[in-house]
């Protein structure tokens, strides 16, 4: 039992020497075993230490004479040692001293490595910072040249390039802060270059639509120049089948072989006008920058702005063609700036964009061409007007712009050009008419008579066979206006041209327009000129004649036009001229007008008759006034001997019926109060020379005594009067075979009455009281009756 706690101890003390265990858990645990176990274990830890001073002692002992020995080599040693330190010392000494110079060159060599680091060091800073000072200063440059899209790439390159391996250094930093700045400088110098390129091309866009409107002139005429030149040798052959002189051709082909000359002449480009580079460098500048949809808008904004202005016309635009002219010459370079721009920009306008702005300037500009071309009354500038539009279309189109609208509109236009044609022409023929002196054309040589039928298709066999001097039956009016339809043809032709249409349209404008200018204009001013007052009998006639010939002239019109066109006449669709209506209606206007004048005349003479109702012996003849009137038929009625058959016969008759009105009118007038049987004589002798002139066929053609029944009911009245036959007329009328068939009562009332009261009326019947009581009451008597018949002729209606 007491060897298990010896041992325990033993352990501890183990432990405690082997130091690998905490001390504080092995004293306890001794203290915690057992009572008295603390006076155990100092026991047995004092045995303990006991053993290991005498192991220490024992050691000692045994190593005692090496130390000793030790100490004794030491001591031997010492001297040697101080000896030795001294030497040191002065070794030292000595070596300090020398390693002072050393010391400086060593300092002076660290020096110089570190300044030689320094330097290297500084070269390579500065070889990393003078590329971004070169650069930098080749963007000033740049800027101060006016290279802003290099300088804007030289920006780029900095920054993403450059900046970045000096981005520690402050200048690189003032660099950079700087370099918003000049971007912002660019986009304001690179807008101002663009403000002043629109306002110079606004400025100049006359001269440049003008460059292109000659380019594309001078296309067109390389284009058709052999073609025209075929035309014009065969317009030499048609004028000269027409018998047209050969002068008007060689004019015609000099003039043409002028303009190929003046197109040899070289023009200027649009490009070699106008410098687009501000154009380029904003976009590409606002491309760079990344606000390209600033520029395009802008851009559109301000050229729409640009297309109102020049679409803005003159209100005197249409007095003159240089106003016509600027108005396209502005419009045209207008949008030959933009399609440039189109072509050799990306996006800045597309296409849609253009035709968008070419639509609303083409609603402006037919607008515009409407309005003012409706004030023109100059055929000649609506001419230029539609060649200025002809070469306006032809250059747009060009340029891939759509312009059918415009010659859409020049049909219009065409429809004004041939009214102001008219008007002219109108004039024309009313200067020719007032010129003419309305008598046959006096023909004295051959060459004459050679001269006017070169200029008029007049054929007449029998007229050729006479000799000179002769007389052509037409007035020298005839020729003149069958020149000027051909030449308002030639103008009508001429509005044609260049409209892209075939020969079959141009045919029928060409006939359409002659129609219109025979149809109403020439129509009108004969009709005007028949019924001025100066123009008398004759002239009629020489009118009717005039119209006769015009008419027989058309065919050769309708020939004209078909050598022109190559359209046969033939064809189904070719219109025909409207000529002969025309005169015809115009003959037919001449012949009533004859009609009306001959009856004035007639009238004119019949105020003349001066009877004396009272008379109670007639004079024996006719009456002075009566006999000049028959002569004055006479003589107008051999003038009429140049006129159709039925017109002079329907002359001759209109005058005898009138004549004999106006007669029975005289009898009959309610101012005429009474009539002596005298007066009844005097005035019978004047129907009986009536009634000669009509049976002595003054116009031939008359069947019988056709003429002579204008005056029957004059004859049958006076016949009534004269043989006094009352109780046959009273007993026969109303009868078919009645001999006073057309004598009317009321007519035969009127005049018994005028002839019945004589105590009333200047004593007129007394002879017939103091003679004949029994014929007065006979008057009464018929005149009872006829009031009866009169009066039952009333109730029966």
């Amino acid at each position: 039992m007491l060897e298990e706690p010896d041992q325990a101890y033993e352990n501890v003390l183990a432990e405690i020497q082997s130091f690998e265990l905490p001390i504080e858990a092995t004293l306890r645990s001794v203290y915690d075993d057992q009572p008295n176990a603390h006076k155990k274990f100092m026991e047995k830890l004092d045995a303990c230490i006991r053993n290991h001073d005498k192991e220490i002692e024992k050691m000692c002992n045994f190593h005692h004479q090496g130390f000793v020995d030790a100490i004794t080599e030491l001591l031997k040693v010492r001297t040697d040692a101080e000896k030795l330190k001294v030497q040191v010392t002065d070794t030292n000494r000595r070596f300090q001293d020398a390693g002072k110079e050393v010391i400086v060159q060593t300092e002076d060599i660290i020096r110089c490595r570190i300044q030689q680091r320094n330097i290297t060091t500084v070269v390579e800073k500065l070889q990393l910072c003078l590329p971004v000072l070169e650069m930098y200063s080749k963007l000033k440059e740049q800027m101060s040249t006016k290279r802003y899209y290099s300088a804007l790439k030289t920006m780029e390159q900095l920054e993403n390039v450059y900046f970045p391996r000096v981005s520690q250094y402050r200048f690189c930093q003032l660099m950079i802060e700087n370099l918003p700045k000049l971007r912002e400088d660019i986009k304001e110098i690179s807008m101002s270059d663009l403000k002043d390129f629109l306002e110079s091309i606004r400025k100049h866009s006359d001269k440049i639509g003008e460059t292109a409107m000659k380019q594309a002139q001078q296309q067109k005429i390389f284009t058709v120049t052999p073609q025209k030149q075929n035309n014009l040798k065969f317009g030499k052959t048609m004028y000269i089948n027409d018998r047209i002189p050969e002068e008007r051709n060689e004019i015609v082909l000099k003039h043409a072989f002028e303009e190929e000359d003046e197109n040899e002449e070289e023009v200027l480009t649009v490009q070699d006008l106008v410098d687009f580079s501000p154009v380029y460098q904003c976009l590409h500048i606002y491309s760079v920058l990344g606000d390209e949809e600033t520029f395009e808008n802008y851009y559109r904004k301000q050229r729409k702005k640009q297309a109102r202005l020049v679409l803005q016309t003159q209100s005197n635009m249409h007095e003159t063609v240089d106003g016509y002219r600027r108005y396209f010459t502005q419009i045209v370079g207008f949008f030959v700036v933009e399609d440039h721009i189109l072509h050799v920009t990306q996006g800045l306008v597309t296409r849609a964009y253009t035709d968008e702005l070419w639509n609303m300037a083409l609603s402006k500009i037919i607008a515009v061409l409407r309005a003012h071309s409706s004030y023109c009354t100059d055929p000649d500038l609506v001419l230029e007007l539609k060649n200025l539009i002809v070469i306006f279309a032809d250059t747009l189109q060009g340029y891939g712009f759509p312009v059918n609208r415009l010659f859409d509109l020049l049909f219009e236009i065409r429809d004004q050009y041939n009214e102001t044609l008219l008007k002219k022409w109108a004039g024309v023929f009313r200067d020719i008419f007032e010129e003419d002196n309305y008598s046959p054309i006096p023909i004295v040589s051959e060459e004459e008579y050679r001269a006017i039928i070169s200029k008029f298709p007049f054929q007449d066999p029998d007229l050729e066979k006479q000799p000179f001097p002769k007389k052509l039956p037409m007035s020298q009016s005839v020729p003149h206006i069958y020149i000027q339809v051909k030449e308002f043809i030639y103008a009508s032709l001429k509005f044609s041209e260049s409209l892209h249409r075939s020969s079959t349209e141009i045919d029928d404008m060409l006939r359409k327009s002659t129609n219109l200018l025979l149809t109403r204009t020439l129509s009108s001013c004969l009709l005007n000129l028949i019924k001025k007052p100066h123009i008398g009998l004759t002239e009629l006639v020489q009118i009717i004649i005039n119209t006769t010939h015009l008419e027989q002239a058309c065919k050769y019109l309708e020939d004209f036009i078909t050598n022109i066109t190559n359209i046969s006449q033939e064809t189904v669709h070719t219109t025909r001229l409207y000529g002969l209506s025309t005169f015809k209606d115009a003959r037919h206007a001449a012949e009533g007008e004859i009609y009306t004048k001959l009856n004035q005349k007639i009238d004119e003479f019949v105020q003349l008759a001066d009877y004396d109702w009272t008379m109670s012996e007639p004079d024996g003849r006719a009456s002075g006034y009566l006999m000049d009137l028959i002569n004055f038929l006479r003589s107008i009625f051999q003038v009429f001997t140049h006129l159709p058959g039925k017109v002079a016969q329907t002359a001759c008759m209109s005058a005898c019926q009138h004549l004999s009105t106006s007669l029975m009118q005289m009898l009959l007038d309610s101012e005429l109060k009474q009539i002596s049987m005298g007066a009844v004589q005097q005035f019978n002798l004047d129907v009986i020379q009536c009634e000669l002139f009509a049976s002595s066929e003054p116009v031939p053609g008359f069947q019988g005594d056709t003429l002579q029944l204008a005056f029957i009911d004059l004859r049958q009245l006076l016949d009534l009067f004269m043989v006094w036959d009352w109780s046959t007329y009273l007993a026969d009328y109303g009868q078919p075979a009645s001999k006073y068939l057309r004598v009317n009562p009321n007519t035969a009332l009127t005049l018994l009455e005028k002839m019945k009261d004589t105590s009333k009326k200047n004593n007129i019947f007394a002879q017939f009281r103091k003679n004949d009581r029994d014929k007065q009451k006979l008057i009464e008597t018929v005149v009872k009756q006829l009031r009866s018949l009169v009066n039952g002729m009333s109730q029966h209606t």
